[in-house]
């Protein structure tokens, strides 16, 4: 009996060695062995990536990675990412405040002097520029890139510079240079220059005291760390874009990168860059440099976006010798007058494609213009689109005249339609024909009226993209409580104008319609006056619709922004006024006050039929 048991226990173990073996052999060996290749695929994918992060290619050849942009080193705040690396002040009187970092010589610290956060002149300026590391990194980065077979040592993101002269603050009057010796015979600068608004000149020089020439190639880059947060509206891009050569305005959103994870165009010209809705920034190479393109996206400890470009002419460099290379950064405001400055004096392609004007560009950038000049004159972008709206009214008010008449002759011929619709109230084909040969002898469109609310319609976009994506409209305030016409009216009725401590747009579903201001309360009870001058509708399901129509429209335009709802409100004013006139003046009756109190009167019951005995 103990002799088997010892059997028994020999032959497990026997078989559990084996089995133990055989899992490792056919099962546990080979998923290690898969394991292993796809981390050393994943190391080669990263590898390649920070190659590719580095700098694009330079005619089909892999350029030498000079810059890991993974995010190096993670801070706590741009406040800690500050106070860890030395650097050089910027501070330009009006436009600019912030610094270079001499830690891998980047333009990677900007604030806006001129704009704020909120409408109070006290809170926060914007922040444009973050470090590398910090929350919402973002950066520029100038640099040289050595074609395959150049061994050189270049400038990379740990590289430390030192400011060369006296300057110690980069202003509008005085340029700031820095300078990085590679030891081995290169001395590299980097000067920076920027004029009183937000364009740098970043020229770049090499002094070569070595014995052989040396030829690379200059790059600049704008890396953003993070997916920013975007308005996704369908009237503006916010995201990288660039305008390179014939390849026109390439824009891309950021979900879109994500999923191409590169688009490179090589063997072109222009800018790359990223734009906010009123903030950029673009890395712009001289206009006539041909350059290599690429977008590009990667995943670390966050999302990296990269725009970026490298020249394709070579700089060499010989022995005793220096050369030197000047490229542009744009980093600011999207302010169309300097926009177009910069355009015209540095001949920069396009460059005021940074601000979106949509596809109906050519009647949105005139409204800009004009809404611009009479600002100018009335000192108010208010009173401006007010102005404008006048002008509009006169400019198609022979259409409107038109209109109007035939709306006075329909109001006329009202008790003959009711007639008609009598009479051949059970026959729907015979009642159209009657209707149309008495529009036809009386001369009257039926359609007429339809012309003054369809030429609102551009009119309404233009105004509404120009004060939806315009930088001077943004804080714009107009009087009384619109402190800011990009922004929707601040008032309440569902909270009684914040006399109850209550956020009614919290609520889960419904909050988005319970923003409901004074102005768009305004612009619904002017729009159903101007339907009671029209004839109401003889079909009763249109009928409801005209009465539903200023309701729905009040809740819809609750969020807009005020200068469109202030607009809306004081063209339905001129409307009604403009109106009321032209058919009063071609014989019509126009009991305006009658037909409103009748909207508030309680119609009698059509009384029932009486059972017959």
């Amino acid at each position: 009996m103990q002799s088997d048991n010892n059997r028994n226990m020999i032959l497990a173990i026997v078989l559990s060695v084996v089995v133990l073996f055989g899992w490792q052999f056919f099962v546990a060996g080979p998923q290690l062995e898969q394991a292993q290749k796809r981390a050393q695929i994943e190391l080669q994918e990263r590898a390649a990536a920070d190659a590719a992060l580095a700098t694009p290619s330079v005619d089909g050849q892999a350029a030498t990675p000079v810059v890991n942009n993974g995010v190096t080193q993670a801070f706590a705040d741009r406040t800690t990412a500050l106070a860890a690396t030395p650097r050089v002040k910027i501070d330009t009187a009006n436009a600019l405040s912030g610094s270079i970092n001499l830690t891998g010589g980047r333009l990677d610290d900007l604030q806006l002097k001129r704009y704020h956060e909120t409408v109070d002149d006290n809170s926060p300026i914007i922040t444009l520029l973050i470090p590398d590391g910090a929350p919402g990194g973002y950066f520029i980065e100038h640099g040289w890139t050595a074609p395959a077979g150049v061994t050189a040592k270049l400038p990379d993101a740990q590289s430390q510079w030192t400011i060369e002269g006296d300057n110690q603050t980069l202003t509008e009057t005085t340029p700031v240079t820095i300078r990085w010796d590679n030891g081995e015979g290169v001395v590299f600068r980097r000067t920076f220059a920027v004029d009183p608004d937000y364009l740098f000149t970043v020229t770049q020089s090499i002094e070569n005291t070595g014995s052989t020439a040396l030829t690379l190639f200059p790059y600049a880059k704008v890396v953003r760390q993070g997916t920013p947060k975007v308005a996704n509206f369908f009237i503006q891009h916010e995201g990288p874009l660039g305008v390179l050569g014939s390849n026109n305005l390439i824009s891309k959103k950021y979900s879109d990168l994500k999923n191409d994870k590169k688009v490179q165009l090589d063997g072109t010209t222009g800018w790359v860059g990223y734009t906010d809705k009123y903030w950029a920034t673009a890395i712009i190479a001289d206009p006539k440099a041909p350059i290599n393109a690429t977008f590009y996206y990667s995943r670390r400890r966050t999302d990296i976006y990269q725009s970026s470009f490298v020249e394709t002419t070579p700089v060499t460099v010989a022995p005793g010798a220096t050369a030197q290379n000047t490229s542009y950064a744009f980093a600011g405001a999207k302010k169309e007058a300097v926009l177009d400055l910069y355009q015209r004096t540095y001949g920069f392609d396009r460059l005021d494609l940074l601000i979106d004007w949509g596809w109906l560009f050519f009647f949105t950038k005139p409204m800009f213009y004009l809404i611009t000049l009479l600002y100018g004159v009335l000192g108010n972008f208010g009173l401006a689109i007010l102005a404008v709206t006048v002008l509009v009214k006169a400019v198609f008010f022979p259409l409107a005249s038109r209109s109007y008449k035939s709306m006075a002759a329909m109001r006329r011929v009202q008790p003959e339609m009711k007639s008609i619709q009598e009479r051949f109230k059970d026959d729907r084909v015979q009642q159209q024909q009657a209707m149309m040969e008495l529009y036809k002898k009386e001369k009257i469109n039926p359609l007429s009226g339809c012309w003054p609310v369809l030429i609102q319609v551009p009119v309404f976009f233009a105004l509404y993209t120009v004060i939806f994506i315009s930088l001077e409209m943004r804080h714009a305030p107009f009087f009384g409580w619109i402190v800011d016409l990009a922004a929707p009216d601040p008032t309440n009725i569902f909270n009684l104008f914040g006399l109850i401590p209550w956020e009614p747009t919290t609520l889960p579903i419904l909050g988005s319609f319970l923003h409901l201001g004074i102005w768009p309360v305004i612009m619904g009870i002017t729009m159903w006056v101007q339907m009671k001058l029209n004839p109401p509708p003889t079909d009763p399901t249109q009928a409801m619709i005209f009465n539903w129509m200023p309701i729905i429209f009040t809740f819809m335009l609750g969020t807009f922004p005020a200068g469109l709802v202030i607009y809306w409100a004081w063209n339905n004013a001129l409307s009604v006024t403009q109106q009321y006139f032209i058919m009063k003046r071609h014989g019509a009756e126009v009991n305006l006050l009658g037909n409103i109190l009748d909207s508030f009167r309680r119609k009698p019951k059509a009384a029932a039929d009486k059972p017959t005995n």
